[in-house]
């Protein structure tokens, strides 16, 4: 045993590094957020709970029943129920999100080719039963109108929905000529 071994365990060196360093964190202050009263500012693009868009100009919903974003979705939680009009034109009669099953992926907002769906920023929700997790179509629409009303819905589409028809630019004919075909 050397002197610098013995000196450590009369002396207790290693105890008395570990209690400088607990006593160091029990003089600065927590950084625990008291959660009622200082609640977190979401950041952008955040993905929350579901919305169903609102079209500004009808307020009508966007949503034409294609079923893409169910088809995308891994966990299958999206039911779409439609059914077809005098005009053979589609129409959503229920639309329907378990939002228990949701792994909040986005792949049903970026399938959908209208942009009708979207995952807003309010993250801060809760229930006693399973049954407030269904969202129904008019659920959806609701949350459209409280958290994405207005031009925070409009902006987040525009800075967080993608493809556009910018990203798909025409294509030049090289030199000019129109191709033969022979």
């Amino acid at each position: 045993m050397t002197v610098h071994e013995f000196v450590k365990k009369i002396f207790f060196i290693e105890i008395l590094q570990g209690l400088a360093l607990t006593f160091k964190h029990l003089i600065n202050p927590s950084v625990t957020r008291q959660y009622p009263t200082e609640k977190r500012e979401s950041f952008p693009g955040a993905r929350g709970l579901h919305a169903l868009v609102r079209d500004s100009e009808s307020g009508k919903e966007r949503c034409v029943g294609c079923g893409l974003c169910a088809a995308m979705c891994p966990s299958q939680c999206i039911h779409i129920y439609t059914s077809e009009d005098e005009n053979h034109k589609k129409i959503v009669d229920r639309y329907e999100i378990e939002v228990l099953r949701c792994v909040y992926c986005a792949l049903c907002v970026e399938a959908c080719p209208y942009a009708a769906l979207v995952l807003t920023d309010h993250y801060e929700y809760a229930g006693y039963t399973r049954d407030e997790f269904y969202y129904t179509k008019e659920m959806l629409l609701e949350n459209w109108d409280k958290y994405m009303a207005g031009d925070k819905g409009m902006n987040y589409i525009k800075n967080f929905w993608r493809p556009r028809s910018s990203d798909f630019p025409a294509p030049a004919s090289p030199g000019g000529e129109e191709r033969k075909v022979s």
